[in-house]
């Protein structure tokens, strides 16, 4: 069973024991500091190994106070110009301790060693691309299924997708003549003006293409159509092709979000990569 997500008050949280921990998604400064106590609450009630929150910078202070760490960060992250903060709370230690964290320190440097692009990648006469509608919901989830043995969120479900999209998502994919084969989508913050770039999956035997890059190219085209800012994303921090992906467009390395997310089979570490739309290859 998935985490839930829920609203404290003004604010947005998921949790639940499949990614054990808690979320905060988004911040109400309204709820500030109050929150944090709440936070503090469901995850003793529930047994969680972690609180994961992301933040503005001037919200932190009560965070620290209570032993959560800085894991990573955005600047102008906020439409106000803000800086975001990714806090991590360890309340089991253990979670703490990153396991492969020498594979997670190649993945790194090897995505910083790659050169930024300086154009943007085109498809094989093959391949078309478009901006996905309902239609192609049960063809994007049985690509999640097969690329991915678990997922912090119900990509696996086609009415889930069908109700991002209704609320503030975007999906893009690359087609062989009418089959689905890579898909990407955008989480949009657009009062915040930010966007999380995400959901990246391409079937096995189409890799190698550069799809992932093509996909992330046009996505930033149309955020920063869309007024956007700042993009951002959260990789695998053991997949050397997503992160030298972001690298290779000229995303910043921010930091680590350890032990964070049940993903392909496993809580994974996660690694943050920020760029603004000023940064975008013409």
């Amino acid at each position: 069973m998935k985490d839930k997500i829920e609203q404290i008050q003004g604010s947005i949280i998921q949790h639940g024991k499949f990614n054990d921990r808690i979320y905060l998604m988004k911040l109400d400064r309204n709820d500030y500091p109050e929150i944090v106590e709440k936070l503090e609450s469901i995850a003793k009630e529930n047994n969680y190994s972690k609180i994961f929150a992301k933040i503005p910078e001037d919200s932190k202070q009560e965070f620290l106070n209570r032993n959560y760490e800085i894991e990573a960060s955005i600047p102008n992250f906020f439409a106000d110009g803000t800086k975001a903060l990714f806090l991590g709370k360890f309340i089991d230690p253990a979670r703490k301790n990153i396991t492969d964290k020498k594979r997670v320190e190649e993945v790194i440097e090897v995505a910083q060693s790659k050169n930024t692009l300086d154009s943007p990648p085109k498809l094989r006469a093959e391949f078309s691309y478009e901006i996905l509608d309902k239609s192609s919901a049960s063809e994007i989830a049985d690509i999640y299924k097969k690329v991915f043995d678990t997922y912090p969120f119900p990509i696996h479900n086609p009415e889930y997708i069908k109700k991002t999209m209704d609320e503030n998502f975007i999906y893009f994919g690359i087609q062989e003549q009418d089959k689905l084969v890579g898909i990407s989508s955008s989480e949009m913050d657009e009062e915040e003006k930010n966007v999380e770039m995400t959901d990246f999956a391409v079937l096995p035997e189409y890799r190698g293409n550069s799809f992932a890059v093509f996909l992330l190219q046009k996505m930033e085209e149309k955020m920063k159509a869309k007024g956007i800012n700042t993009f951002f994303t959260i990789a695998r921090a053991v997949s050397f092709g997503m992160n030298a992906t972001f690298a290779k467009m000229g995303y910043h390395y921010s930091g680590t979000l350890v032990k964070n997310t049940n993903i392909s089979g496993n809580i994974e570490s996660m690694n943050i990569w920020y760029k603004s739309s000023e940064e975008i290859i013409k």
